[in-house]
């Protein structure tokens, strides 16, 4: 069975992102184990300048390095990464189970990932060229997965 790292920096504060979450993460579990894993996000001062982002996304940085398994398959979420419809993202989780069996997916901070964690994936993932809010990415993300594995399971899930 797949073993699913997600690794997010911040938390959800409102109930029914919570909610949300807790449906999909209980719905992956018929396919895969999942552990989230939460990070503090860095503070900032009411008006960061880049220094300040960029000194925060190396702390994060820190953390998310700390934070992850030694042998996952590493998918960071970024705008730079790669669009990929259901179906290919069902390919490459079955890729990682055969080969891996471990996957980290990576989260950044509602100021993104530092270029340290981006360089380091195995790959970068774009969900959309949309711009979402933090809390509804990890939601997204946790169905994206959820459809894909149902892909590869044969389920009804996915139309």
């Amino acid at each position: 069975m797949l073993r699913i790292r997600l690794i997010v920096t911040g938390n959800l504060k409102e109930a029914y992102w919570r909610s949300a979450a807790a449906e999909y993460e209980k719905r992956l579990g018929a396919y895969a184990k999942v552990e989230i894993v939460e990070l503090k996000e860095s503070r900032l001062p009411d008006s960061p300048g880049d220094n300040d982002i960029t000194n925060a996304l190396e702390r994060e940085a820190d953390a998310i390095l700390a934070a992850l398994p030694p042998r996952a398959y590493k998918i960071a979420l970024c705008v730079e990464g790669k669009q990929l419809s259901s179906e290919q993202l069902a390919e490459k989780l079955d890729t990682v189970m055969q080969n891996q069996g471990d996957l980290a997916l990576i989260i950044g901070s509602s100021h993104g990932l530092s270029p340290r964690i981006k360089q380091m994936a195995d790959f970068r993932l774009s969900v959309s060229a949309l711009t979402f809010p933090h809390q509804l990415m990890r939601v997204l993300l946790l169905e994206t997965v959820y459809r894909s594995l149902s892909i590869l399971h044969g389920g009804k899930y996915h139309k």
